[in-house]
């Protein structure tokens, strides 16, 4: 459960002192079709160092899905365990861009593969991890579990457990969730608080189910916003904005 500011390490700004924010591969791209979109990096690392200003420790789980998205290849006939290897190295190049966009700001920063590639960045060790946070570290978690068949949704969900984060927040284009696409349909409802088990049995497409459920299994929330508002992930912690939380 989060802590009250009175019992927070961090900021008395925000009642959470270590969380997991978890944004898709897409996010980075901007209005390209393909690929990463600099000018777009470099704002969502601003709002992740506005974070760590705070003092908040922050993991975080960046997808593939603008580079390389391991069920469209292997729905195009790849073999799907090689289609998924790839889309986990598309996760860590854009763990490397959030990485030098974060160290130009002066956050240190490290990138942790679940694939051990010791040139470019660290191998997963869960307590040299917890070090990191500890030291006001940002750690970027990529390579997903490091096996295939399990999302980036699944990996940020475990690492979030490892980690001891208070709670998952999920960067989305819109505000929340809602009953139906908000795109597709303007009469849509957005849930100010939803269950884990109405997730799964209304196919609200929040993270994938095995990811649902192991957030469930553990209780640990999950907090959808938007990553499109300045200034959303600050003001979310500080107990503002619009957003959805899913809760058992």
């Amino acid at each position: 459960m989060p802590l009250s500011p009175d019992q927070s390490t961090g900021s008395s700004e925000t009642t959470y002192n270590r969380v997991m924010l978890k944004i898709s591969g897409e996010a980075l791209m901007g209005d390209q079709g393909f690929g990463l979109h600099p000018p777009t990096v470099q704002r969502i690392a601003e709002e992740v160092k506005s974070v760590h200003d705070l003092g908040v420790e922050i993991c975080m789980v960046i997808g593939g899905g603008n580079i390389f998205r391991g069920l469209s290849g292997a729905a195009q006939g790849m073999e799907r365990t090689t289609a998924d290897y790839m889309g986990m190295l598309a996760t860590v190049m854009n763990a490397l861009a959030m990485q030098g966009a974060l160290e130009g700001m002066g956050v240190f920063t490290r990138v942790i593969s679940a694939i051990p590639m010791d040139q470019v960045c660290e191998p997963y060790i869960r307590r040299r991890a917890v070090r990191h946070l500890e030291k006001k570290r940002v750690c970027i978690f990529a390579a997903g579990t490091g096996n295939p068949y399990f999302t980036t949704d699944t990996a940020a969900t475990l690492r979030a457990n490892e980690m001891s984060c208070e709670a998952i927040f999920k960067g989305t284009k819109v505000d929340g969730v809602y009953d139906k696409d908000p795109v597709k349909f303007p009469d849509a409802t957005r849930y100010d608080t939803v269950s884990y088990d109405d997730v799964l049995a209304k196919r609200l497409g929040v993270m994938d189910a095995s990811a649902i459920a192991l957030a469930r299994d553990n209780n640990k929330p999950i907090i959808v916003f938007s990553l499109d508002e300045p200034g959303g992930f600050r003001g979310i912690l500080a107990g503002k904005g619009t957003y959805t939380k899913v809760q058992g």
